[in-house]
């Protein structure tokens, strides 16, 4: 049946996403010990506007809540990875910038981080496979 097919495909897609992140995220911090979730905040950061983002567009693209993120970006902060600033246009506002360690980390760990999703997912596909993923799960956003 066409809806056991999909929830297949469902089931197939969170397990396997679940298995990858286990161990990429186990890899680079034995390796590297970056958390993932650090490795994520920095990436994001990186790829900013300025090298930075308010806490609330961190929140968003790292899916966690604010109050989560408000923890996690603490932690960060303490092993001094990321200032935490007023905003520049609102004060209000709290915005997020990678530190010169936070950036070095970031640096010392993409390398690793590249290699395990090389390893554990790339290798896994065809260049075929990989653009329909990239469609299917574009259509699906």
């Amino acid at each position: 049946m066409p809806d056991d097919i999909r929830l297949g495909a469902w089931r197939a897609m969170l397990t396997a996403h679940a298995a990858v992140v286990d161990v990429l995220a186990s890899e680079m911090e034995e390796a590297t010990g970056l958390p993932i979730g650090w490795y994520d905040v920095l990436l994001h950061l990186r790829e900013s506007a300025g090298g930075r983002l308010r806490m609330h567009e961190l929140a968003e693209r790292v899916l966690l809540s604010r109050s989560a993120t408000t923890r996690f970006v603490e932690r960060m902060e303490a092993a001094g990875l990321v200032d935490r600033t007023p905003c520049d246009t609102d004060r209000r506002g709290t915005q997020v910038t990678m530190t010169k360690k936070g950036a070095e980390a970031f640096a010392a760990a993409a390398p690793f981080h590249l290699a395990g999703i090389r390893r554990h997912f790339m290798d896994h596909l065809s260049d075929d496979e990989a653009a329909m993923i990239v469609e299917v799960m574009t259509r699906v956003l």
